[in-house]
């Protein structure tokens, strides 16, 4: 019997474009440019999006300890109109089903990629999501490769991961998880690279 694989998504740089989001641009667009040192200082030194990211603190508490107020309105305005869909994912997804299971494996503050899965009519795709905060461990960590294969239910080597991150890859790698790089930033990747999901059908 032929094994149907599944393919593991990443959400940022593959499935939504912006492969580092847009969250930094949509700040300076809401606080003064005497406000940009802190917010900065926030992000890099204090790591509070990493903190975020690892579900030590929730999406109220990231914007709030930014200073911003309405935190909704915020979540979702910078869902909706600071980050881009590919729409050949919609194609390509529709193209594959029965081909392939999806799963997806995604960096993010929980409430936003709930938000996120909602907003562009996502879920019917994924039956697993393993989002960083629910799990409270990023990629590259090998813990989340780890949770992602023991939610799956399968071995490694039924398992494709598109991602744009090689450091996100290399680790994948690790687990004998078959890799692709979806390059958007022009990164050099030794293995299997393609530049839009009509390239992945074709590789695939």
């Amino acid at each position: 019997m032929e094994i149907i694989k599944t393919i593991i998504f990443d959400m940022y740089g593959v499935i939504l474009k912006e492969s580092k989001g847009n969250f930094i641009p949509y700040m300076r667009n809401y606080f003064p440019p005497s406000e940009h040192d802190r917010i900065k200082r926030l992000i890099r030194a204090d790591k509070l999006f990493s903190k975020a990211q690892k579900g030590e603190i929730t999406s109220d508490e990231f914007l709030t300890a930014l200073g911003f107020e309405h935190l909704q309105f915020h979540m979702r305005n910078y869902i909706e109109n600071y980050l881009t869909i590919d729409e050949g994912f919609y194609c390509f997804a529709e193209s594959r089903k029965g081909t392939y299971n999806y799963a997806l494996l995604s960096n993010d503050v929980s409430d936003w990629s709930k938000y996120i899965r909602e907003f562009y009519n996502l879920n019917k795709y994924f039956p697993v999501n393993i989002i960083s905060a629910d799990v409270r461990c990023r990629k590259p960590d090998a813990r989340i490769y780890e949770i992602t294969l023991n939610n799956l239910g399968i071995p490694a080597s039924d398992c494709i991961f598109i991602d744009n991150s090689v450091e996100n890859l290399n680790a994948a790698r690790e687990f004998g998880i078959d890799t692709i790089l979806f390059n958007r930033d022009n990164e050099v990747y030794k293995g299997k690279t393609v530049y839009s999901f009509d390239e992945l059908s074709q590789i695939l």
